[in-house]
């Protein structure tokens, strides 16, 4: 009897967690809009997510095998295994080597990695320039970002979190490490939360540098705090259709942005 219930629980469990996700994926009609936007002489994909209608998820591993999803088009497959229609998705940070989070991943309000709040070598990557922060949406359906410092001070619990870095507006004010003048140009994409209840997602069609890169979300967008989430290798799926740098340069992915919807009924 004993083996019986501990076989049905193992069974069970990935089952149950994806209807879990899937939950969270929301059944309303998406309110999500994209828009191509020219700033400073650049084009960029915006795209704006309404959470009081959509509802915005993280996915890294499939529930059901385990297995990183490592891709926007494994993903989209697994929604229409599960009757939903991906409509966004984005690539929600920076990783590892061995294809992890490198720093806090929630998911479902589950943490999966920690907060990292090492003082890495700048050199060895945008994820240690400092500061770097946390994109996070509450319980309450409220998104904000924070520095990785005031998120340690404040302890929120967050249903969905990625940490990334660095900052790319800090209270209004761009990132005081970046150069105007930089000629460091690569793709880039970022995330903020215009109002509690909006997040707008940005993703450059041009290499771009930082200062630029920031100044799109402060003085175009109007957020006070925006958060960089990763460079060449970003993609955006919007409703069909993808955006940002050549496909032959993006690489398998951990934790991706979703907002899925309910499938047509036939």
């Amino acid at each position: 009897m004993f083996r019986f219930l501990a076989l049905l629980r193992r069974s069970l469990l990935p089952a149950l967690l994806a209807a879990l996700l899937l939950a969270g994926c929301g059944s309303h009609a998406t309110t999500t809009v994209g828009r191509e936007v020219q700033f400073d002489g650049a084009s960029y994909r915006v795209v704006q997510v309404d959470l009081r209608h959509s509802a915005l998820t993280l996915h890294w591993r499939d529930p059901e095998t385990g297995k990183p999803f490592a891709g926007i088009e494994a993903l989209r497959a697994w929604g229409a295994r599960h009757d939903k229609v991906l409509r966004f998705a984005a690539n929600a940070g920076i990783y590892d080597r061995k294809g992890a989070p490198l720093g806090l991943y929630v998911e479902h309000g589950r943490t999966l990695e920690p907060l990292n709040t090492a003082h890495g070598n700048p050199a060895a990557g945008n994820f240690s320039l400092r500061p770097n922060g946390v994109f996070m949406v509450d319980k309450n359906h409220h998104a904000r970002v924070l520095t990785t410092s005031d998120y340690r001070t404040r302890h929120p619990d967050p249903q969905l979190a990625t940490q990334s870095g660095p900052m790319l507006v800090i209270d209004g004010a761009i990132n005081p490490n970046f150069v105007p003048d930089s000629t460091s140009l690569k793709w880039r994409s970022g995330v903020c939360a215009r109002t509690p209840g909006e997040v707008v997602f940005a993703i450059s069609e041009t290499p771009v540098n930082f200062h630029s890169f920031a100044r799109l979300f402060r003085d175009r967008i109007g957020c006070r705090n925006a958060l960089y989430l990763d460079g060449t290798i970003s993609q955006f799926y919007d409703h069909g259709d993808y955006f940002g740098p050549p496909v032959f340069m993006t690489r398998p992915y951990a934790g991706m942005f979703a907002v899925f919807e309910d499938a047509p009924r036939q």
